[in-house]
């Protein structure tokens, strides 16, 4: 196999007398519109109804939840609450969307596509409306989808918005992005009752072409990679994952687009090592249909009060901290809870077709009842022996819960501060933690193109612990810029078998008194 992801991944990392390349400044010039259009196509308003506003925070980690019909008041809440926009800030004459999927920098590069009943739609979060793109053959849909009721849902990433602010780094962060999306997708469907799984069969190449995106009469604009298309469906998922993609592919290949889309940047800085890693990694498909990976069937989780908390509240309050008041603590047994949440047999895990591959490493500081330390916790705890043999043979391994060891007890805080870019957000809350992934062997066995999947996986984690987090009255944040081989030097594993792709933490936030606050929607503005 071709070595570029592995190439890619050693060249993006930071190191304590170097940071991977950027431009180094802020072009503001070129800073890209966070909103793509397609100038021409029909728009299409959205429902403002709000559906299923009465579930608990706790019945989205379940998998067969009272379902709502597939109508249009439904399908606009089950967008409004996984793509759509969460406040708008403010800070003198600069205003900025924040929206309910996270985002690296809040660029957000991630672009939704709806397809249902032949029809193919853009989502523009800003309007909260769909943009018309084309209506494909319905005869083709029909035997794409048997007559079973339910919707697809298509993600891509324009590149060029994060790699405006991060340089070679960018393609990882458009990654998360992807993964924080597909949980929020599944979280949202778990709302309403109704199941969501990626669909295996379908490459690249192949979703590329049902979105209208490799259009070469559109390549004067910021080009979309597509990532993954998963279907919604209040019914079974399997007929979804085994139907062929050819009589759509077919369909979409000869349909009259609608609408033009917007130039995002008036210039761009290329990035070749970008470029050549997203063409390494796109997706082949596979050529027959392959089952879900088997989940067990989710476990109990402590008690904690998430069955009082709103689910829909939960997750249109989510927001990024940018800093913690280093003093307040989380009780053991929401941090227990939270940890279950990740592991897998639940919504959102039941929307990928991989077993875990991604571990954590916890810098716990202030979780009441728990030595401050370094622990590990393993989402598969078939990989004890591997992480203990790989690591430093010090470690304590001293068992404190399911999945959950406590490997050195110290005060760690200036070590999390210092790994993750000196960010005192590290350091300042609960805890902080370095995602670790199975790197190597993970793309030898699955094709470089997993290489995008690690990263998602490790959106999917994040996104888990940002609802965690607002559901316990804290805030959580994602770090992208950590020291790599500092924190594999700190565990003593070397090579590339394991690597850490995303650091999080976690704690009570100091909110910044100076911005002001509106909703999403004017709509939803209190009387």
């Amino acid at each position: 196999m071709s070595a570029q992801a592995l190439h890619y991944h050693q060249v993006t990392k930071h190191h304590f007398n170097r940071f991977a390349r950027s431009l180094g400044y802020m072009d503001w010039a070129t800073q890209p519109n966070p909103f793509r259009r397609y100038a021409g196509a029909p728009e299409i308003p959205l429902s403002r109804d709000v559906v299923a506003g009465e579930r608990s925070y706790a019945s989205l980690y379940q998998r067969h939840g009272p379902a709502s019909p597939f109508d249009d008041r439904s399908i606009a809440e089950f967008l409004r609450c996984s793509m759509g926009l969460s406040a708008w800030k403010q800070y003198r004459e600069s205003r900025w969307a924040l929206r309910v999927n996270p985002s690296s920098g809040n660029l957000h590069p991630t672009e939704l596509y709806l397809l249902r009943q032949g029809d193919v739609y853009h989502y523009a979060p800003r309007e909260h409306a769909l943009e018309h793109r084309v209506r494909l053959d319905r005869t083709a849909w029909e035997v794409f989808t048997g007559g079973r009721d339910g919707l697809l849902v298509a993600l891509t990433s324009i590149l060029w918005r994060e790699a405006w602010k991060y340089g070679e780094r960018a393609f990882r962060y458009c990654q998360h992005d992807t993964g924080h999306a597909i949980a929020a997708l599944r979280f949202a469907a778990s709302l309403l009752g109704w199941n969501l799984t990626l669909l295996p069969r379908w490459s690249d190449a192949d979703l590329s072409t049902l979105l209208g995106v490799d259009r070469d009469n559109d390549l004067d604009v910021e080009r979309e990679e597509p990532e993954c298309l998963a279907v919604v469906t209040a019914g079974d998922i399997e007929p979804w994952v085994s139907s062929d993609p050819a009589p759509l592919v077919a369909a979409a290949r000869e349909a009259t687009w609608a609408g033009r889309p917007n130039r995002l940047s008036s210039d761009r800085v290329p990035w070749p090592i970008i470029d050549e890693t997203a063409a390494a990694t796109r997706y082949p498909g596979v050529a027959l249909s392959i089952p879900n990976a088997p989940t067990p069937n989710a476990q109990p989780f402590p008690t904690t009060n998430s069955q009082e908390v709103l689910a829909r509240e939960v997750i249109l309050k989510r927001r990024s901290a940018v800093a913690f008041d280093a003093q307040s603590g989380l009780a053991r047994d929401y941090f227990l809870s939270m940890l279950a949440r990740l592991r897998p047999g639940a919504p959102p895990w039941d929307a990928i077709d991989w077993p875990p591959q991604v571990h954590l490493i916890l810098f716990i500081h202030r979780v009441e009842g728990m030595t401050p330390g370094v622990y590990a916790y393993l989402r598969d705890p078939a990989v004890l022996d591997e992480w203990r043999s790989a690591m430093r043979p010090e470690f304590l391994w001293e068992s404190v819960g399911e999945g959950l060891f406590l490997l050195f007890p110290s005060d760690v805080m200036w070590t999390a501060n210092r790994l993750s870019c000196d960010q005192d957000i590290a350091a300042d809350g609960f805890l902080s933690l370095g995602m670790i992934a199975r790197l190597e062997s993970s793309l030898s066995e699955r094709g470089e193109s997993f290489y995008r999947r690690l990263f998602w996986e490790c959106g999917m984690i994040g996104q888990v612990l940002y609802l965690e987090a607002e559901a316990a009255g804290a805030r959580a944040t994602g770090i992208g810029c950590f020291y790599d081989d500092a924190v594999h030097e700190l565990l003593a594993l070397s090579g590339e078998r394991w690597q850490s792709l995303y650091h999080f933490s976690m704690g009570v936030p100091i909110e910044d008194t100076r911005l002001t606050t509106e909703p999403g929607y004017a709509w939803e503005s209190k009387a």
